[in-house]
């Protein structure tokens, strides 16, 4: 396994850790995790790039060891927080960005705010949210509104390995050896000391803003930058995308970026750089 280390710095005024793995005069990869997961994730995954890199991977707000916030997170802060990472580790150079999930999302959004600071990026999953019609934004801010009331709940376990097998539960392809991996990281202890996830709670609040798919594609269509855009077949996530109306609305996503290679891997779920970390490697470094 790979080792990594850690720096801290300032994002935004919150302090952001950064796992770093790799010599520093490596070219730079950095890489971009999903929603309610943190950057060790993405170890199997640099343990299975053949080439030398240096892969920093940023926690975001409210993950990890980065700073939470206790209060409603908004997706365009990890905008701000990526823009200003960027700054931070590549103020002359356009970057590589690889995301998963709500990494992927910022990282496409992203190069197409700021087409000149990205060289190349990969989307691992990270294809924008089910389109949104009006109508739903008095329910969804009413539902945020009684969310407001109180504290949001928080999972508990009772140790490391009964994280692990639920992490089991959820994805049957994980190994033993993965699923305690993962836990030892994505759990934490608490101020009551019980085990939690590493996770400020308050993600899992209704975002009372809408999610505009047509802004998104304004975004992409501005992307001038290679895209590599891997979905995996057994997701969940492509679910969404099956029968005519979905294939079509795959498509006419896809179809936003000037320069994009698509790719489909077999046996993976949506946590593909745990399920196919190996072959998603191989992708990755063809493509970079």
């Amino acid at each position: 396994m790979k080792q990594s280390t850690s720096e801290f710095l300032q994002l935004n005024g919150l302090r952001a850790h950064v796992r770093c793995w790799g010599p520093c005069d490596a070219p730079a990869l950095f890489m971009l995790h999903g929603w309610m997961d943190v950057s060790a994730s993405f170890q199997f995954l640099v343990d299975a790039l053949s080439r030398e890199w240096r892969v920093l991977a940023l926690d975001w707000r409210g993950f990890g060891q980065s700073q939470w916030t206790r209060q409603s997170y908004w997706f365009p802060n990890y905008i701000a927080d990526l823009d200003a990472l960027l700054r931070h580790y590549s103020p002359d150079a356009p970057a590589c960005l690889i995301g998963h999930s709500l990494g992927g999302n910022a990282a496409c959004l992203y190069a197409g705010i700021r087409p000149e600071r990205v060289a190349r990026v990969a989307t691992l999953e990270g294809f924008g949210l089910p389109a949104t019609h009006p109508d739903e934004a008095p329910g969804r801010y009413a539902k945020w509104l009684d969310q407001q009331i109180g504290e949001p709940a928080v999972n508990r376990y009772a140790d490391r390995a009964e994280l692990a097998a639920r992490l089991q539960r959820g994805n049957p392809r994980l190994s033993g050896e993965k699923a305690a991996f993962l836990a030892e990281h994505l759990g934490q202890n608490s101020d009551e000391q019980e085990l939690v996830v590493a996770a400020d709670p308050r993600h899992k609040l209704t975002s009372p803003i809408l999610y505009r798919l047509e802004d998104a594609k304004a975004c992409w269509r501005r992307v001038t930058a290679p895209v590599l855009w891997v979905a995996a077949r057994d997701s969940v996530i492509m679910k969404d995308f099956v029968g005519d109306a979905g294939a079509a609305d795959y498509r006419e996503r896809i179809a936003c970026f000037r320069n994009i290679r698509v790719e489909m891997l077999e046996d993976a779920g949506h946590n593909m750089h745990h399920d196919q970390p190996q072959r998603l490697a191989r992708l990755i470094e063809e493509f970079f």
